[in-house]
């Protein structure tokens, strides 16, 4: 039997009536960009994230440009980031003219080692760009700690970790920003493409809401360059209705995630993924094989 690694398809059983209710309901409306829809989900997620502001955006890449922009990093800047993680991450920081400088990450927990990461800093770093890679969440005490000592800014990349914490507090409010992507198969996906940035100062969340919408501070009036990147009110309307579900979710991706870890305790040559402390959202449950073809281990 061959298992998809993702079937989207599921929700829709849970799900399908309200998702149709909610999506004709926008189309009904007229209003596809901007409106109550896209602000009732803003201030939802916010408060999910214990945020005082979410920006949505056209994808999680977008997020981590917008937070980057908005911060005021740019050419001549460092930023400090993980040498394993998705493209974006490192895609962004060189989209906005600065230097992405790459630290090893831990072998157990696949997460940015700190003690390289506050030794690779230099008179150019900027910032810090902590990946919560896979759900797995980054100290982020320990973190925030060295960029006080070094006065750098800290934009968290969340893409994988909605739903994340650490030490009781979610991801995305321990930075200057947090950036999240609701790619479709994320543990809260939109039928599409969608992100959100995070933060917790009101003229940061204003300079990202500008840049999203082509450096637009109000119609007609352009302040700055910014690019076409809001999300729309249809993506919207699907995240609003899987949002309450969210938490539910979360705990059955842990009880699976248990009982792999249980299951295949023993299996050898299988090294299984750190848990971490508290705070894992599991988007994904990955495991390390020797260097050989991975059917030989299954």
């Amino acid at each position: 039997m061959t298992v998809p690694p993702f079937d989207l398809s599921v929700q829709l059983s849970d799900l399908g009536d309200e998702l149709e209710h909610a999506v004709l309901d926008v189309l009904r409306s007229g209003q596809y960009i901007g409106g109550p829809v896209i602000q009732g989900f803003e201030k939802a997620f916010a408060s999910f994230c214990s945020s005082e502001h979410a920006i949505g955006c056209n994808s999680g890449t977008d997020a981590l440009v917008l937070a980057l922009r908005g911060l005021g990093v740019g050419p001549g800047d460092e930023v400090i980031t993980a040498s394993f993680s998705f493209f974006a991450t490192a895609e962004a920081i060189s989209a906005v003219g600065a230097k992405p400088v790459f630290v090893d990450v831990d072998p157990q927990t696949y997460l940015i080692d700190l003690e390289q990461m506050e030794a690779a800093i230099t008179p150019a770093t900027k910032a810090l760009l902590p990946v919560h890679l896979f759900g797995r969440p980054v100290d982020m005490e320990a973190l925030s700690a060295i960029a006080r000592r070094h006065q750098l800014l800290v934009i968290e990349d969340c893409a994988q970790a909605t739903g994340a914490s650490w030490a009781g507090r979610p991801v995305g409010s321990w930075g200057d920003a947090g950036c999240f992507s609701f790619f479709p198969t994320k543990n809260l996906g939109a039928a599409g493409d969608g992100g959100a940035v995070t933060c917790q100062d009101a003229e940061l969340a204003q300079r990202i809401r500008e840049l999203a919408v082509h450096g637009m501070p109000r119609r007609y009036l352009h302040t700055n360059l910014g690019y076409n990147s809001r999300l729309d009110a249809l993506q919207a309307a699907v995240l609003t209705v899987k949002l309450p579900r969210l938490n539910g979710w979360l705990e059955r991706r842990r009880a699976v995630a248990a009982r792999y870890q249980d299951a295949l305790a023993t299996r050898q040559g299988v090294q299984l993924p750190d848990a971490g402390p508290e705070g894992h959202s599991w988007n994904q449950f990955v495991v390390r094989v020797p260097a050989c073809d991975a059917g030989s281990v299954a």
